[in-house]
């Protein structure tokens, strides 16, 4: 399928598009470490309910591109909800349902916070409301997962990351989920979205950033201020989270219907770990359409 482009101020944002005509429109954003392939097998199941579906790649993230050399390579998660809400007004979408995995969770839920009324809905998966603030609260189980947090402050995670990437973001898909979960082949297709030098910087910024490791992009400052503290959402809001999940916790996006004014679900998924749309694909579509339709 053709890869479509669409440029925002900083950006020029690669993103493929089914069932263009359809009037209701769903917005589907990938994580890290991911791409656009994660949703393949979600996406028949929205277009033959009658959705047009897009799913943009990220900051970062191939072909996904900077439009400048001189933009710094931010991977602050504020900076994921301005793109967000800069691809949504580039591309004249009318109150999309923004779906997001992972970073893309982070992505579709900040721009809620920075633009309300964007989305007429909102799905997360795998990553819960209100996990964005350094000061946050982490359980020693919970610490220890995010290894890869920490290691990435490190002068050794730095150059692991820039040097030897797609064997460290593999390192993820083998720990994350049940065994077994994904073919060889698939993770290599997928890695080809890493194969630029901004995914190295873009990720090891973000990492580094959101534990007060690194400085903020002053662009974004005022946006920062939105969005920490979390601000209560008027969005019908979905939490998608598997049991399994192997670097989130289950317990990371419970009890969260504090941050929502209005419709809240969540629910776990038996047997799933962290990339729920890449190992139970219908699960995932028929609990959107559901809470959608």
């Amino acid at each position: 399928m053709q890869m479509n482009f669409v440029e925002t101020n900083w950006l020029r944002i690669g993103y493929r598009e089914w069932n263009p005509d359809a009037q209701r429109c769903v917005v589907l954003t990938h994580g890290w470490p991911d791409s656009i392939r994660c949703w393949h097998h979600v996406v028949p199941h929205l277009v033959q309910a009658g959705y047009r579906v897009i799913a943009p790649a990220l900051r970062g993230f191939l072909p996904t591109t900077f439009l400048s050399e001189s933009t710094p390579r931010t991977g602050q998660l504020t900076a994921l909800g301005r793109d967000m809400v800069d691809f949504v007004h580039a591309l004249k979408l009318d109150k999309p349902v923004l779906v997001g995995h992972d970073w893309g969770a982070r992505a579709v839920a900040n721009a809620c916070g920075l633009q309300p009324g964007i989305a007429s809905h909102m799905v997360m998966i795998s990553v819960g409301y209100g996990t964005n603030d350094p000061s946050q609260a982490l359980s020693m189980e919970q610490t220890q997962l995010y290894w890869y947090h920490w290691f990435m402050a490190t002068e050794r995670g730095k150059r692991t990351v820039r040097e030897n990437g797609k064997a460290f973001a593999q390192r993820m898909w083998d720990t994350w989920a049940p065994a077994g979960w994904y073919l060889p082949d698939e993770f290599e297709q997928t890695a080809m979205a890493f194969n630029t030098s901004d995914w190295a910087e873009v990720t090891l910024h973000s990492y580094q950033h959101r534990w007060g490791h690194a400085p903020s992009d002053p662009f974004y400052d005022a946006d920062e201020k939105k969005l920490i503290p979390a601000p209560v959402l008027d969005v019908p809001t979905l939490m998608l989270h598997g049991e399994q999940d192997g670097v989130s916790l289950p317990a990371t996006s419970a009890k969260k219907e504090r941050f929502f004014k209005g419709r809240y679900e969540r629910q776990l998924l038996a047997g799933v770990g962290h990339f729920p749309q890449r190992e139970a694909p219908e699960k995932v579509a028929q609990a959107i359409l559901q809470f959608i339709k």
